[in-house]
């Protein structure tokens, strides 16, 4: 890139923080180093000509996990580090609407709704057998009771005839969030470059060397945010992506519901947004190939949405898909973020395990406390 001296010396010359990533973790992290130090030279680098991954990308679902969710957790971790990491989601949630506020991301408590298909006898009965245990286990954290049983009310069909409702449960608008937080990053004086790939990070000792696909700059340190994408700039498995495909219908007149809805434990999720419905998931139908960081849609799930929507979402009411899209998140073989310091003067906080609205704003906050 033929840089001229004025954009060196603008933007690429004394940089105290760099941050790679834009989405809800990198952004509140740039707005809490700011903070801490006002009079530090940070600077965002974004990949994408708008926030790449998840974060402009996601379903707008203020959730802390469904039901089944966290019965299928309680196999694999403790109960201790089950509530740990619900609490960190309801923590996550109330620090986002703290800083932004519940108007201006479109903040709705509809609450959710956890629908069982017919061929999830098993899961719906060990869900009712174990809803009173969970509760009593979360109460500590809601004091009240999380989960209850209602009737098919909506009109769904091809589902068991209740419910399990999540009364703690939000929506929010996923495009006023982010513009949101843009603008009082951008206010705050921190610079955002975007369409700038990081390809290779060398810490110096001293300082951090970092090459990207236009140019080459120092900073003081780096902090590493994108997510899904980690895997590449930190060299390691232990963050792997996840595709996640979404479709939204045209306006729908008299949407009889309104709220979230989760199917099969949560690899399914749709929602109601300006008179429409935006519907996805489906990737546990083939974890391999959505095991990628390329955008795209497959036949396999984008069919098995179409079907799922009329077969059971909207069964007597005519539709017409508007948009289809694809965001990028990052997992691993443990549900807890992956938050450290990497060398001397990198650190990184990825692996946000499809959460990234409910605990980005705490791991942001968070990654810009590892720094000092």
């Amino acid at each position: 890139m033929n840089l001229s001296y004025w954009e060196r010396q603008s933007w690429l010359s004394n940089i105290d923080f760099t941050i790679i990533g834009s989405g809800i973790v990198g952004l509140t992290c740039a707005l809490h180093l700011k903070s801490k130090y006002p009079k530090a030279t940070i600077l965002i680098v974004e990949q994408g000509v708008m926030p790449q991954g998840a974060s402009t990308k996601n379903a707008g679902f203020a959730c802390f996990g469904s039901l089944s969710e966290i019965l299928d957790d309680l196999k694999h971790h403790s109960e201790e580090e089950v509530v740990a990491l619900i609490t960190q989601r309801v923590e996550g949630l109330k620090l986002l609407k703290h800083t932004l506020g519940e108007q201006a991301i479109g903040y709705k408590h509809y609450g959710g709704y956890e629908l069982f298909t017919h061929n999830e006898t098993n899961t719906y009965e060990t869900c009712l057998q174990k809803k009173e245990s969970i509760n009593s286990l979360l109460k500590p954290l809601f004091n009240a009771p999380v989960f209850s049983v209602k009737n098919n009310s909506f009109g769904f069909e091809n589902i068991k005839n209740h419910y399990v409702f999540n009364a703690f449960e939000g929506q929010l608008n996923t495009g006023k969030l982010m513009t949101t937080l843009l603008h009082k990053v951008q206010a705050s004086g921190i610079k955002i470059l975007n369409s700038v790939t990081v390809e290779v990070i060398s810490d110096c000792g001293n300082k951090v060397s970092l090459k990207t696909n236009s140019f080459e700059f120092s900073s003081q340190k780096v902090c590493i945010a994108t997510n899904g994408f980690a895997s590449k700039i930190l060299q390691t498995d232990v963050v792997k992506p996840a595709r996640a495909q979404v479709l939204i219908t045209k306006p729908i007149a008299n949407l009889p519901f309104k709220g979230t809805f989760h199917i099969d434990k949560g690899y399914y999720y749709f929602r109601t947004i300006n008179d429409r419905v935006l519907f996805g998931g489906g990737r546990h139908l083939d974890f391999k190939t959505e095991e990628t960081t390329r955008f795209g849609q497959t036949p396999l799930i984008q069919n098995t949405l179409d079907s799922l929507l009329k077969r059971v979402i909207l069964p007597t009411t005519a539709f017409e898909i508007d948009m289809r899209w694809s965001g990028i998140m990052g997992v691993g073989n443990k549900k807890k973020p992956l938050l450290k310091q990497v060398s001397n003067n990198v650190y990184c906080g990825v692996r946000l395990g499809g959460m990234g609205i409910a605990i980005g704003s705490l791991i942001g906050k968070q990654l810009a406390e590892l720094t000092t």
